[in-house]
């Protein structure tokens, strides 16, 4: 009888990580463990995950707020700074925007309207069609929001977002201009110097920016891209995919160097088990919820390192075009066989194929990376490693 159970995800419970722990010896350690206890055999392609936060706990990369101060203040000159384009998150943006707003005298907060990039919404977009607002051209001065839109919380959270920055903002002894707009070039008239917090699109934000005249321009992957007195960094992201760590600190994304992690783990779990497995570090998955309209990355990227063998997108025929259209004449084991028979066929890129039509294209490392996210939630599972069996096999792998 042919193999049962195709790909499973499961999560590998780990220590507590803390600065300058040895990741490789503990991921290992994990998952041999887990298979000691019967939970998994080691196999050929397997794939182990390790979520970027114990990557970046381990690297100690932290950064203060003063530490974002100081490097706003040199780098857009402590005056008034324009912020653009922040998602709304206490986690992701709130410590953030603390070190901004005391690194400059005066905080012209630009937020997107009806949500932010992530999907998290200011205003219902019904009620702002009622209201006749364009988001496309209208930019709204705060006394013009309140008086279309009243005052509003986020659905989850229960937070007003303009109510929470502005005050953090004053909190921190900057003073603070709240416009609503979608176009960067709005915040030009209020001041020339910019910081666009935008995640995905801050390269476009940033040449149209500049195109229009603005004299200072930075994005969140420019800021702490160094290290500020002994601070975390990170050399290509900067800010960018920063969680809160305490009321004045925030994780930094993990540094260049968790490329060498992954590399060392794989040779690890050759050196113990024979078996060539992959590794990855991942982050937020790439999916967007239904019901809530939030689209999870807030990251950068899913997974800022993988082994080789993660490269590329999914090589896929799809089963059900084939039994419906090639061998609509065929059933039980003739047909098992028939497709089997197209399976081991298949060519070496099916791009372009019409049974290929309805399978994934898209990066295997964000779909794997989205399918740890979901695996190891962000909780208290205690799960900070997932490990995937058969995610390679197809429907001939006995």
């Amino acid at each position: 009888m042919s193999r049962m159970v195709g790909t499973v995800s499961m999560g590998i419970r780990a220590p507590i990580i803390r600065s300058g722990d040895d990741l490789v010896e503990i991921v290992t350690n994990s998952v041999l463990e887990a298979a000691r206890e019967g939970a998994l055999t080691v196999r050929d392609r397997d794939v182990i995950c390790m979520t970027e936060a114990i990557v970046a706990r381990a690297q100690g990369n932290y950064a203060s707020v003063d530490d974002i101060a100081a490097d706003v203040r040199a780098k857009l000159g402590g005056e008034t700074v324009g912020v653009i384009f922040p998602i709304l998150s206490r986690n992701r943006f709130a410590i953030c925007l603390r070190g901004i707003a005391k690194g400059a005298k005066k905080i012209v907060l630009m937020l997107s309207y009806p949500s932010d990039e992530v999907g998290n919404h200011l205003i219902d977009v019904d009620a702002m069609d009622e209201k006749g607002v364009d988001p496309y051209k209208d930019v709204l001065t705060l006394e013009q929001y309140r008086a279309l839109f009243g005052y509003t919380t986020h659905p989850f959270t229960g937070v007003d977002y303009v109510d929470y920055y502005s005050n953090l903002i004053r909190e921190c002894g900057a003073e603070v201009e709240v416009i609503f707009a979608n176009d960067p070039r709005a915040i030009l008239p209020y001041t020339k110097t910019v910081l666009a917090c935008d995640i995905h699109t801050r390269a476009r934000t940033k040449r149209r920016l500049r195109s229009a005249g603005a004299e200072k321009v930075f994005c969140l992957d420019e800021i702490l891209n160094a290290p500020v007195g002994g601070s975390g960094y990170n050399t290509k992201y900067g800010l960018l995919g920063s969680n809160k760590s305490t009321e004045d600190k925030v994780k930094l994304f993990p540094r260049e160097e968790c490329q060498q992690l992954v590399e060392d783990v794989q040779a690890r779990i050759l050196k113990e088990t024979g078996r060539h497995v992959e590794v990855m570090v991942y982050g937020d998955g790439a999916f967007k919820d239904p019901a809530g309209k939030i689209w999870e990355l807030a990251d950068p990227v899913v997974s800022p390192a993988y082994t080789a063998g993660l490269e590329g997108t999914p090589n896929e025929l799809k089963l059900k075009y084939l039994a419906d259209n090639d061998f609509a004449d065929l059933s039980g084991e003739a047909l098992r066989d028939a497709i089997k028979g197209e399976i081991k066929k298949k060519d070496g890129s099916l791009v372009g194929k019409m049974a290929a039509q309805g399978t994934t294209p898209r990066r295997l490392t964000d779909l794997i990376g989205s399918l740890c996210d979901l695996t190891s939630g962000s909780g208290d599972k205690g799960t900070p490693i997932v490990y995937i069996q058969g995610y390679f096999d197809n429907y001939t792998t006995e």
